[in-house]
């Protein structure tokens, strides 16, 4: 510590074809080589001209590709000599100092020394701090050709820095573009605030005068001229088809909304900070598995209210279904990271800690959940359900289930989008994400528009008599996840230059995973507002 190193030697390597054209290939799809000191990542510091600022590269290029002066043919070049800064932030009561900040600087140089190779005695001339020659440019790059020797060589130098070490993140994940966050808010908060008029006025302009008139309607003649919503009163809580199916993806929605809720709540109160690698994704991980609990109630108490009498078989299909789907992606994507022998494969004691996770503390909690759930009461329907299904009259083009099912997905989407281009980036180009405030921000106004949406679009469904709202409400906010998908291919074609097949499969199948669990969760928000909207105006009005 606090001790600078000039020139030092690591090593000499010779290198045969096959290492020379692997080097070629990694330098060519820009592979960059990444350190930790003290918990801190290396980041390479990049002059932003534009701006008079330093933006920071985590990790620097295994290479480049270049041409010499004067030829037009390309070579690549490997960085061989690395110049590192240590900076630190002293202790003003104690001579103790704490590394605050570790920069790089990669060169390529072909060294040259004196006399015979001697290990890391042998006098470089190319860089020596005897001779004040120090490695400052790549002026003699070092080829990368088979059977050329290169000589790896680096420098240490420390630096007193007045950040602390309390605050030694804060230039990782100095944001240069919170503005773009800000407009994202504000651009979800109109969004919002339309829905929010169009909801205010169906509940207190239409929905008032709706059930005033109902409420006021006397003679039978009058009684026989009446529309709108009130006259599928004896379906609107009729069992929809795949009941099943339906409880399933209701409790799985619970269980991601308790899940997502809790993790930005500890990110938001700064518990998940990136200086704790892996952090997020285990804290993730472990409320998923305790929000189990939430599912199975959440699905059996649906499931009693459609008059099922088998909880142990919707408890079975709460616990397996989704987490048995996203294993078996995982689990194939994992086999062809395998299959590449990359050490980003998740090694198989991992899985089978997932696996036991999932039956040893998972499926436990669904069922606890489930029996709980099953010994409640069941929810009462406040109008009674007639025994012959009223027919549905010819809907209008714009009331095709289809359509509105597409319609009611783009506002949802549209409240997260530009939020959603930091995730994925954060996620693909290994940027830091930390600003879970905004993050919090967005999953409330995503909660509150997919809530609304549904509920205005379901209004409209049964005011033109068609009861089938049960499925429609959930797919409306649900259908989200198709327009996420698609963007998630238009960042794939425009923001990554990835050409291997496998990289390809495997962006797409995670995000297919990512879509699959936003689609689960929006729907079961949008749900569950249409449930207690249903609820809520059908309680106001005497039914006959």
């Amino acid at each position: 510590m606090r001790e600078p190193k000039m020139c030092q030697i690591v090593c000499r390597a010779s290198i045969d074809d096959k290492q020379a054209k692997e080097l070629k290939e990694k330098i060519g799809d820009e592979y960059r080589v990444n350190m930790i000191l003290d918990n801190l990542p290396l980041v390479v510091p990049i002059a932003w001209q534009d701006r008079d600022a330093v933006v920071y590269q985590g990790g620097y290029h295994v290479g480049v590709k270049g041409q010499y002066a004067g030829s037009k043919e390309e070579k690549v070049f490997i960085h061989n000599h690395l110049t590192f800064l240590v900076k630190y932030h002293k202790d003003e009561t104690t001579e103790l100092s704490r590394i605050v900040g570790f920069e790089v600087k990669p060169f390529s140089i072909n060294h040259q020394f004196e006399g015979q190779w001697n290990d890391k005695n042998t006098r470089l001339i190319t860089c020596d701090p005897h001779a004040s020659k120090l490695v400052t440019n790549s002026d003699t790059p070092q080829e990368v050709e088979a059977g050329k020797e290169i000589i790896f060589t680096y420098d240490v130098g420390f630096e007193e820095s007045d950040v602390k070490w309390a605050s030694r993140w804060d230039t990782y994940l100095l944001m240069t573009d919170d503005q773009i966050h800000w407009f994202s808010i504000v651009n979800s908060l109109m969004i919002v605030l339309f829905l929010s008029g169009m909801v205010a006025m169906i509940m207190l302009r239409t929905l008032y005068r709706d059930i005033s008139r109902y409420n006021q309607l006397e003679t039978e003649e009058e009684a026989q001229e009446e529309t709108g919503w009130k006259l599928v009163h004896g379906d609107v809580f009729r069992p929809p088809v795949n009941s099943d199916l339906l409880c399933v993806c209701v409790g799985t929605g619970v269980q991601f909304f308790g899940m997502l809720l809790v993790t930005m709540i500890f990110a938001v109160l700064g518990f998940l900070s990136p200086s704790n690698r892996g952090g997020l994704m285990t804290a993730m991980l472990l409320t998923w598995v305790l929000m189990g609990l939430f599912a199975g109630y959440a699905s059996s108490r649906f499931y009693k209210m459609f008059k099922g009498s088998e909880w142990k078989s919707i408890t079975l299909k709460t616990a397996f279904l989704f987490p048995g789907i996203a294993f078996g992606i995982f689990f194939i994507l994992n086999a062809l990271i395998w299959g590449e022998k990359s050490s980003g494969a998740v090694p198989f004691t991992t899985m089978f800690a997932l696996v036991l996770l999932w039956f040893g503390i998972s499926v436990p909690l669904v069922f606890v959940g489930s029996y709980l759930g099953f010994k409640q009461p069941a929810i009462e329907a406040p109008v009674k359900t007639n025994k012959i299904p009223r027919q549905v009259p010819e809907q209008a083009w714009y009331m095709n289930p289809a359509f509105t099912i597409l319609i009611g997905g783009i506002l949802p989407f549209g409240a997260v989008f530009i939020e959603l281009f930091f995730i994925l980036t954060s996620i693909w180009l290994h940027q830091f994400y930390y600003i879970f405030g905004f993050l919090f921000l967005v999953f409330i106004i995503l909660i509150i528009t997919c809530a609304e949406i549904t509920i205005v679009l379901c209004y409209f469904q049964l005011c033109s008599e068609d009861y089938n709202w049960w499925w429609r409400s959930y797919l409306t906010s649900g259908s989200s996840a198709i327009y996420l998908f698609l963007y998630a291919g238009f960042y794939f074609f425009t923001k990554l230059q990835i050409t291997k097949l496998v990289s390809g499969i495997l962006y797409f199948g995670y995000m297919l995973l990512a879509s699959f669990a936003f689609c689960v969760l929006t729907g079961t928000i949008g749900f569950c507002a249409c449930f207690w909207f249903t609820r809520l105006i059908y309680s106001s009005v005497k039914i006959d």
